[in-house]
């Protein structure tokens, strides 16, 4: 699943592909903003782990599951 954080005084986005699910990255980015943590955390599809500051979230950009890419490329 892509996700894309939006993070104030920030040129570029954060974009990560996801193992959660959308209902996971949703209920994290929740707890994040309501205060339940200083930090939302998150982890990217080969173990590596994203920390940005909750008061600096600008928004949060939660994309459909990715289905498997098959093929040989467009003709």
């Amino acid at each position: 699943m892509e996700v894309k954080i939006g993070v104030q005084h920030a040129p570029r986005e954060i974009v990560l592909e996801s193992g959660q699910s959308a209902e996971e990255v949703e209920r994290t980015v929740a707890e994040a903003l309501a205060g339940k943590s200083e930090l939302l955390k998150l982890a990217d599809e080969h173990g590596r782990k994203v920390l940005i500051p909750a008061d600096r979230l600008a928004y949060v950009e939660i994309g459909e599951p990715a289905g498997r890419k098959v093929g040989f490329g467009a003709l």
